[in-house]
């Protein structure tokens, strides 16, 4: 394998497959698939995962919701996912620990960093569960957050899209994808990769990032094996 330790970045909206809300459990199935094929090649792995497929922080804000009270409830449904993948995860036979920033001792560890690298140590896959525990944080932002506190070697966000494209490849035929882009590229372009503030945080800890399509089959196998599979984020493209 090309990286001893990775952050795999999960989108919420990824989890919800074709049904337009809530989990899809051939989703989750085929992730653990994906995830136990890298665990079993000695392949250390932490996983963040987003909420928006239940609860988007900046949609209730933006209906009236007070902002801070709005992220809460997005880090409560990163919860929920956590715990949903957990399963997915053990019942495909692999050790997995939750931990949660914000305090639920009866269905989570409390986020330690030191206990979360042991747990990877000895094989575990670890999910951080609700954010950084603070409001007007992103998930990309408690990625690019967590991959550094646990030494990291890259950073692999998920998505449902196979890289980063120079505009929405949805709305527009001509759209051009990248193969590699530097951190100031994305920064100077505005490219909607990661929050600037996620992309900062890689960028002084010189951590690449790897944007790709989630539901290729073997995707994640393929990134950690360092295989050239959607975009490149590096500190010198």
């Amino acid at each position: 394998m090309a990286y001893q330790r990775v952050l795999l970045k999960l989108s919420g909206e990824a989890l919800m497959g074709q049904q337009g809300y809530g989990i899809d459990p051939a989703i989750v199935n085929a992730i653990a698939k994906d995830v136990a094929e890298v665990v079993a090649d000695g392949t250390q792995l932490a996983i963040v995962v987003g909420g928006g497929n239940i609860f988007r922080g900046l949609k209730g804000s933006s209906a009236g919701m007070d902002r801070a009270t709005a992220d809460y409830v997005g880090m409560l449904a990163t919860v929920m996912n956590a715990i949903t993948l957990q399963d997915g995860l053990e019942r495909a036979g692999i050790p997995t620990r939750v931990q949660s920033a914000i305090s639920m001792q009866e269905v989570a560890e409390p986020y330690i960093r030191r206990r979360a690298i042991r747990h990877m140590e000895k094989g575990r896959v670890v999910i951080f569960a609700a954010g950084t525990g603070n409001p007007f944080f992103t998930t990309d932002t408690t990625a690019a957050l967590r991959a550094a506190e646990i030494g990291a070697d890259v950073v692999f966000k998920a998505t449902k899209v196979d890289g980063v494209y120079d505009k929405d490849p949805n709305k527009h035929a001509d759209a051009v994808r990248y193969e590699s882009l530097s951190f100031l590229d994305v920064l100077s372009g505005e490219l909607e990769v990661m929050d600037g503030t996620a992309i900062a945080l890689c960028k002084d800890n010189a951590i690449p990032i790897v944007v790709f399509d989630l539901f290729g089959a073997g995707n994640i196998g393929r990134a950690v094996r360092g295989e050239r599979i959607g975009t490149s984020i590096l500190p010198s493209a």
